[in-house]
């Protein structure tokens, strides 16, 4: 809504019954009047989506960071129906390619971008399974690895489901047979993956923006998002990737960064990506990159990279606003030499989660919700600054997102120990404890950021 007031562009914004006391509709309100809000009963049916497009007038629809955002059925829809809008991401069929994972690796192997070793296809024989799992065994063992382990995976399967691993053959044969049959149980595919764990890893990413053309992608540097919980949920992103700078790594850190921005936009190129997209890598010990997937759309800590890039100088960098802009047909007006960085980003997610007790979410009303402004600290936030908020049990307990800036990363950690020890967030469950949040959780974790 704020890029589109940017833009000088019209919006209207939903929100369901779960979320009516969400502060985004103060926003709207705020910047497009009650006539910009339209309830719906719930954000994964399109039915409802479109028919509130069509009551509207819009000729374009954002997905936001979730639901619909990389389903490409869901955006051909919108842009090959009668009455055809703009789907504010890539194109359906970028979403189509670069979602299926398998095909992601083949056109990564097939450009020499490193993946995680193993197979870049379905495996259905049995014999065939067995020769990849043992190749990978003798891999690791080549390597040093003195606990070697293979994944098998469901190749239908997403969201973590159907994935186990095994230690020796003798497991892996007993593991292959059981995926499989959970495959063909679960997603009528028998289908399987077979791929090296890899332990210990950094989790980086690639910033990648390109225009309709899909013939000039620029990246918008890297960023670090190792600090996660024990589901695998982000809770600390940090830009850029690593700060050879300042930290000593035992792989050389600047150039790990400069191949991975040039094997994310060598298949950008190929594939003729078309919007905002985030390339997903691990990064071992030694400093070895594994391209993992791509994400084909927006990603909540874009704010982290813009806030340490420029353009031709311009700090007022969105890629929220320039996802719009470009999704609705305008050229990217500028190259990768007109981009450049300065200083490092943090950026806290916020949440209302108890992490001494496996990061279970908290269920409760926030009472009070206050920082102290600065002008290296941005907040966004749902959570309404002038009342009380009961969360809503529908839906994750994300409350905000601070990013933080610093000339250098010494810098940006210390003013991220004084926004975090400064904010106050507070509340009570209806039994009347207090509230639990993870800002502990990100104090500890800000201590070590970007080392390796």
């Amino acid at each position: 809504m704020e890029a589109c007031a940017d833009l000088g562009l019209d919006f209207v914004a939903l929100y369901t019954a779960e979320d009516a006391a969400s502060g985004h509709l103060d926003v709207a309100r705020r910047l497009g009047g009650d006539k910009s809000l339209y309830r719906i009963h719930n954000y994964l049916d399109a039915g409802d989506i479109l028919s509130v497009a069509d009551e509207s007038g819009a000729t374009a629809i954002h997905p936001g960071y979730g639901f619909f955002s990389e389903n490409y059925r869901f955006a051909r829809r919108v842009t090959q129906r009668d009455r055809s809008m703009n789907f504010i991401g890539p194109s359906w069929e970028v979403i189509r390619d670069l979602g299926d994972k398998i095909n992601t690796k083949r056109i990564a192997r097939a450009l020499g971008v490193p993946t995680v070793p193993g197979s870049d296809r379905a495996i259905y024989d049995e014999l065939e399974a067995e020769a990849i799992a043992e190749s990978l065994f003798e891999f690791q063992v080549k390597m040093g690895i003195k606990k070697p382990v293979v994944l098998v995976k469901a190749s239908a399967g997403g969201g973590g489901m159907g994935i186990d691993e095994c230690e020796d053959m003798a497991r892996f044969r007993q593991t292959y047979r059981r995926i499989r049959n959970y495959s063909l149980r679960t997603f009528n595919d028998e289908g399987v993956l077979i791929e090296q764990r890899v332990f210990n890893f950094n989790h980086l990413e690639v910033q990648i923006v390109s225009d309709r053309s899909g013939t000039n992608p620029v990246h918008f540097g890297t960023r670090n998002c190792s600090v996660q919980s024990p589901g695998l949920q982000k809770r600390i992103e940090v830009a850029p990737g690593f700060w050879p700078e300042g930290l000593s790594y035992s792989f050389d850190a600047a150039k790990v960064l400069d191949d991975i921005t040039g094997y994310s936009l060598s298949i950008a190129k190929e594939i003729k990506y078309d919007n905002v997209g985030t390339w997903e890598w691990i990064v071992t010990p030694n400093g070895e990159p594994f391209l993992m997937e791509v994400n084909t759309r927006i990603q909540v800590e874009n704010g982290v990279s813009a806030c340490i890039a420029s353009v031709r100088g311009d700090r007022d960098v969105n890629l929220i606003r320039e996802q719009i802009r470009i999704g609705l047909g305008e050229p990217l007006g500028y190259t990768q030499d007109d981009v450049s960085f300065d200083g490092v980003g943090i950026e806290y997610r916020l949440i209302a989660e108890d992490t001494t007790s496996g990061f279970a979410p908290w269920v409760g009303r926030i009472e009070e919700l206050k920082w102290t402004g600065r002008d290296w600290v941005t907040m966004h936030t749902h959570v309404p600054l002038d009342r009380a908020y009961q969360i809503p049990t529908e839906y994750d307990p994300n409350l905000a997102l601070a990013i933080i800036w610093g000339k250098d990363l010494a810098e940006a950690k210390q003013r991220g120990l004084e926004f975090l020890n400064d904010l106050k967030l507070n509340g009570a469950d209806s039994a009347g404890q207090p509230m639990k949040s993870n800002i502990p959780f990100l104090i500890e974790k800000t201590a070590n950021l970007l080392e390796f």
